[in-house]
């Protein structure tokens, strides 16, 4: 693990570091009703959810920007996408009270803005029940037109970022085959990018690539067998994937730490570990930004794994919410 004085020399670092975002943004909503509100409905056969509170963060690679900025860096620029609607009013919100670049954000009008959304039932006890979740996705491929934008914004900033973080969730979102093509230029341009794709992972080459162990798997063996998989071949995996994408491997392996690897050498970084409640859900985003914030600090790969490991320790207990890590909180994880 980490020292203190190891977390707050990346820290310092992060803060003169520019940092470029490409992905796929949307808003997590969560609606909490209270049921000892509710009456019969007098049209349907129905008990209505009556809405006391409403929390709106940025989701999917939205709440990987909200953990680089959490982190400081000298200048954040996201490129992605926003709908005319009223989810997008919600995002331009988010941007405008976070502080965020705006300039690189294209509005579709005639696309959806991303969102996921939670209704929380609770009543007289404290038990709260998660409905199931309504989403708002997208089923075509962004226009030429728009795809256009996102080429020519990414080519703006590239000469100007010490860094691109990929976050590449959505199976129709910003990143087509020709922008991911234009990523890969860049890469071999020189610009370190580190990507992360929840589909689409073993189809970067030449970067740094961010998958956990079933996307790895899947991407190198094209099955199901990460089921019953164990740690020395979830490596073996890795190892391939580096080999086979010409890139080196950053991959997370949850309770079990991550590993760096290019193929030949492989170097382990733990997981930190707590007794009780932990809520993994964003740790992944957790960890692709302080990993890459890291390397635009100019960290060494193993130690930036070690960084991001401790970020996603601080997020992990945090219940309820894909929360972000501060340079105090991850410093306060350290040894």
């Amino acid at each position: 693990m980490l020292s203190k004085e190891q977390v707050k020399k990346i820290c310092v670092g992060i803060k003169n570091a520019r940092i470029g975002i490409i992905g796929d943004f949307c808003v997590d909503i969560y609606w909490h009703a209270d049921m000892t509100k509710s009456e019969l409905s007098r049209e349907t056969p129905h008990y209505p959810l009556p809405i006391v509170g409403e929390r709106v963060y940025l989701g999917a690679g939205g709440n990987v920007a909200s953990n680089l900025a959490a982190l400081s860096p000298k200048e954040l620029i996201p490129i992605s996408l926003i709908g005319g609607d009223w989810r997008g009013m919600l995002m331009e919100d988010i941007f405008e009270k976070s502080g965020m670049n705006r300039d690189f954000v294209i509005k579709v009008p005639d696309r959806f803005t991303n969102a996921y959304c939670k209704p929380m039932r609770k009543g007289i006890s404290e038990l709260e029940y998660e409905d199931p979740r309504l989403d708002f996705d997208n089923y075509e491929p962004i226009s030429k037109e728009t795809e256009d934008k996102v080429i020519e914004n990414l080519r703006k900033i590239s000469g100007n970022i010490d860094v691109l973080c990929v976050a590449d969730q959505f199976r129709f979102g910003i990143i087509t085959k020709r922008v991911r093509d234009e990523i890969i230029a860049l890469a071999k341009s020189g610009l370190p990018v580190i990507a992360d794709s929840r589909y689409n992972i073993g189809k970067y080459t030449d970067c740094i690539l961010k998958p956990n162990e079933v996307e790895c798997w899947r991407a190198v063996y094209n099955n199901e067998g990460y089921i019953d998989a164990g740690y020395d071949e979830f490596i073996e995996a890795a190892k391939l994937l580096a080999k086979k994408n010409r890139s080196t491997v950053f991959c997370t392996l949850g309770k079990r730490g991550s590993i760096v690897t290019d193929g030949d050498r492989t170097e382990r970084a733990d997981a930190v570990l707590f007794d009780g409640e932990v809520d993994i859900c964003g740790a992944g985003d957790t960890s692709l930004s302080a990993f890459s914030a890291a390397i635009a600090a100019k960290t060494e790969l193993k130690t930036a794994a070690q960084f991001a490991g401790l970020a996603s320790g601080v997020t992990v207990r945090k219940i309820g919410v894909t929360g972000t890590a501060s340079p105090e909180e991850i410093e306060a994880l350290a040894q």
